[in-house]
């Protein structure tokens, strides 16, 4: 359950990175409402997952998925570019990711 619990924070997460660049710095109020509602969601399921795993494998999880969804997100959605080190770095955090897990 608590990787239910962590997936749904970081579904969330993304959901409210996402909404932090329509928000047009907190000027837009649908986008900003919408954010804030997804980041208190986000830290609640997120609350939920700490309270029955390692915090040091949820929040590198949490960190892991959230840095390599939001770079996915912002070179999908928002036609940004993405370098040789970029990918470089999101292939090490998920290898980070995926030591952490197997090794707890």
């Amino acid at each position: 359950m608590a990787y239910i619990y962590l997936s749904i924070a970081v579904v969330a997460e993304l959901i409210a990175t996402s909404l932090l660049k329509y928000s047009d710095g907190f000027t837009k109020l649908a986008p900003t409402i919408a954010c804030a509602v997804s980041y208190g969601v986000c830290y609640g399921f997120f609350s939920k997952a700490v309270s029955r795993m390692n915090l040091s494998v949820a929040y590198a999880i949490w960190c892991g998925v959230g840095i390599v969804g939001t770079t996915l997100i912002s070179f999908l959605v928002f036609k940004e570019k993405l370098s040789f080190y970029s990918l470089t770095g999101i292939f090490f955090i998920m290898i980070g990711c995926i030591i952490l897990n197997t090794a707890n």
